[in-house]
């Protein structure tokens, strides 16, 4: 039955109805979960999709299944080359090389990715914002009809629920799965590629496979099982802010230098000039401008004004109606809510100071 679904599965593909491909090596797998060809041809379809992820993951597992299969190793070159993720790919065809040396298509990928690796580091020489992951591919060899194989699985369910922090060169992935064991729990790293597989006793396995929103450094990466979660901590290639744990979700974010620290480090130096004390400045001038004698109308309007300077409220509004009515020849108080004052002062000739009464 399995070989069956496989057949029409590569009927389908051969008429690039890749979804239906896809479906029919779903079922094939669940039928026999067991067959290696029956993933790395479900990962050609996959591709052809453009599910670059998952079929990264359907060679893996089949390599894992059968670790000579040439064709899992193409699978997962092909994958990875179109998720820029180069030096990955290298790797995996470097291995298929070994198990197949005459397929010359091995030959020819290692090729591609030494060129686009060489063009990457040419590229970091030069300082260039933190790029985001780019959308396009990179054209690849295509790859030898995948013989017939069965349906692949159906995606598992979301039965964990899993969430992200950062910091400046770390992402940390945590998902809540209690009392998993550890041989339970596979986690690789790719360059842009996180793959969580979590197997659960009698229920479909839990898949966690985001393409990564940055690049990482898979060799700095690690996790960790513990009683009430998988703690997964991603190295960062760029220090930059990501908005999002999965790539297309925003841009991301340079940090920002911290500018008061910088200002605060700036070398003091000496100076043979002395210190001004501005308080001492401040309070010269001040006595210069209380003991400036003053004529005519500056010493009235001086007097005005230091008469108001010094008054509430009461006496303030006193002042402004007997001068308003007055038309400007009394200046009057009148403060009875708070006592009645006199004022010591003298007004200037031709002003009368005096209680006004209202």
């Amino acid at each position: 039955m399995a070989k069956e679904l496989a057949e029409k599965a590569k009927e389908a593909f051969l008429d690039d109805d890749f979804d239906v491909a896809v479906d029919l090596y779903s079922k094939a797998i669940d039928l026999d979960p067991n067959c290696a060809a029956f993933f790395a041809d479900r990962a050609q379809a996959n591709i052809k999709l453009d599910n670059f992820t998952e079929a990264v993951v359907d060679a893996n597992k089949a390599i894992e299944l059968e670790p000579t299969l040439a064709k899992a190793y193409l699978r997962k070159g092909n994958a990875c080359m179109k998720l820029e993720e180069y030096s990955t790919a290298k790797a995996a065809l470097e291995k298929g090389a070994s198990v197949a040396p005459d397929e010359s298509k091995f030959k020819k990928m290692i090729d591609e990715c030494n060129l686009r690796i060489a063009e990457e580091e040419k590229d970091l020489v030069q300082p260039v914002l933190p790029s985001l992951p780019s959308s396009s591919t990179t054209p690849l060899a295509t790859e030898a009809d995948a013989p017939p194989a069965p349906t692949p699985a159906a995606p598992a369910k979301p039965m964990f629920r899993h969430e992200f922090y950062q910091k400046a060169e770390e992402a940390v992935v945590t998902i809540f799965a209690k009392r998993i064991p550890k041989e339970n729990v596979t986690v690789e790293f790719g360059e842009q590629i996180l793959s969580v597989v979590i197997d659960v006793a009698g229920e479909e396995a839990y898949h966690l496979q985001p393409r990564l929103f940055g690049k990482i450094i898979p060799e700095k990466c690690r996790y960790e099982v513990l009683s009430t979660k998988v703690e997964i901590r991603l190295a960062k290639a760029e220090i930059i802010t990501w908005s999002s744990l999965e790539y297309g979700k925003g841009q991301g974010v340079l940090p920002k230098p911290n500018v008061s620290s910088a200002l605060s480090q700036r070398p003091v130096y000496p100076s043979s000039k002395p210190a001004k004390d501005w308080d001492k400045l401040e309070a010269e001038v001040k006595k210069q401008e209380k003991d400036e004698k003053l004529d005519g109308d500056a010493a009235m309007n001086k007097f005005f004004s230091d008469i108001y300077s010094s008054a509430d409220e009461d006496m303030r509004r006193a002042m402004n109606k007997s001068f308003a009515e007055s038309n400007g020849t009394v200046l009057s108080t009148n403060w009875k809510e708070v006592g009645t004052k006199k004022v010591e002062s003298t007004p200037p000739d031709g002003m009368e100071l005096k209680k006004w009464e209202y």
